[in-house]
């Protein structure tokens, strides 16, 4: 490598051979196990758009037939790859002070025969769209971050007509789960594989749910969950809401803290915490965070088996931004919502991949960290240099012209066939 850069990119590439060998055995046939490499490789590289289509062409296929056939029909369970990637998580980038991170992020998506689409709101689009949505479970250490599980949001609209999930590849008696519902599968999960943290954190979708913290408290799990600024909580002296006990608090018991580092330093805010009244076991509290330009105010529903220091419920609650960096990096680097698939096995097992996919840069990243000092002269490794390196030197395959020519062909003759079929159908509806 040149000068600066201590990298190995072989060792890279050892490593990435053994993560696909950790999830080789939950392919029966060489063909898949193949393909699923060259599937990684793809939402790995540097295409502008990675789909089917565009991942077989750059694989070295002569159609996007197999790449489809392994999402789609191909027996494999992505639900033990999932628990893969969370083992593979878990081992290099466990630690005793992690925290479970729980956030749904939308893909928006045109039509209605896409898995668990209708329109609702998403964070990504910033309104109500017609979008899917999916609730994810992100473990975050002090050596990084990946996301270790998934779970599609199926609206009401899609649960109470089973045929329409029948189509999609839902089981007919597919019952509708809230959000919170949804994190707290997850959660029991991963507690469930016999790993422990000790404290969850979760935005106002979850921290308006009493159901999703009484799970929690009865699992031992510390929580710091938002929540609006109308909800309610109980004092000694009675029942308030979040904003009102915050326009009381003193000017003296304000403290500045830092929610954790960020790209342009600390995110220094003002905290206060104020103990609560509840019947329920453990170290009830309502944590207020304030902006010390705007003024602006956010609440936090906080629980503890026992009392903690502010500091400590302030990491959990800056540790909420992880899971944004996560989506934002499985989104860009690892195709995460790059799908364009309709039903729900292919579904599961784009988006497990992408997991893994991402999962290995956060990996190699800490372990960049921890082998090398970083000049000062050059910021510590991101994901997203080392996607870039990796493309450069492992990645990128090298194909020649004919295969080229023969991918615009098959394009063209799929687009034919395509065009000739909305012919046909506009010439038969106006009849």
């Amino acid at each position: 490598m040149a000068a600066g850069h201590s990298v190995d990119p072989a060792r890279w590439q050892e490593a990435f051979e053994g993560l696909m060998g950790r999830i080789a055995g939950r392919f029966a046939r060489v063909e898949p196990r193949r393909r699923v490499r060259d599937l990684a490789l793809g939402l790995l590289s540097d295409l502008p758009c990675k789909n089917c289509w565009s991942i077989a062409e750059w694989a070295g296929e002569a159609s996007p037939d197999g790449m489809q056939y392994l999402l789609g029909r191909a027996r494999w369970d992505a639900d033990r790859v999932r628990d893969d990637v969370r083992e593979y998580v878990l081992e290099y980038l466990g630690d005793e002070d992690a925290v479970l991170v729980v956030d749904e992020t939308g893909d928006v998506k045109k039509g209605t025969h896409t898995v668990g689409v209708q329109r609702q709101y998403t964070g990504t689009a910033g309104r109500i769209e017609n979008a899917q949505v999916a609730v994810y479970l992100v473990y975050a250490g002090r050596r990084g971050h990946a996301a270790v599980d998934r779970e599609l949001y199926i609206p009401r609209s899609w649960t109470c007509d089973p045929d329409r999930c029948r189509a999609a590849g839902l089981d007919e008696d597919t019952v509708f789960a809230t959000k919170p519902e949804l994190a707290a599968r997850m959660i029991g999960r991963f507690l469930d594989a016999g790993h422990r943290v000790s404290w969850v954190a979760g935005d106002e979708v979850y921290g308006g749910s009493p159901k999703l913290r009484a799970a929690l408290e009865q699992r031992q799990l510390g929580h710091v969950l938002a929540v609006a600024c109308s909800a309610e909580v109980t004092t000694g002296a009675g029942k308030f809401r979040a904003d009102a006990l915050a326009a009381r608090v003193p000017k003296r018991a304000w403290q500045k803290l830092s929610a954790g580092a960020g790209a342009k330093g600390h995110r220094f805010y003002d905290w206060a915490v104020i103990d609560l009244a509840e019947p329920r076991p453990g170290c009830h509290r309502l944590l207020i965070r304030r902006n010390r330009t705007t003024g602006e105010l956010a609440y936090y529903r906080c629980w503890s088996p026992a009392p903690v220091p502010p500091t400590t419920l302030v990491r959990v609650a800056g540790s909420r931004w992880r899971v944004e960096e996560t989506f934002q990096a499985g989104k860009s680097l690892a195709g995460l919502d790059e799908h364009q698939l309709h039903r729900y096995t292919s579904w599961s097992r784009w988006v497990t991949l992408a997991m893994l996919a991402h999962a290995f840069l956060a990996v190699v990243r800490a372990d960049e960290h921890a082998r090398h000092p970083t000049p000062d002269e050059l910021i510590p490794l991101t994901c997203n240099e080392i996607q870039r390196l990796f493309i450069t030197s492992v990645v990128r395959p090298m194909r020649d012209v004919a295969h080229r020519l023969r991918w615009s062909a098959w394009r063209r003759r799929h687009q034919a066939r395509a065009q000739a079929s909305h012919y046909h159908r506009q010439a038969a509806n106006q009849t």
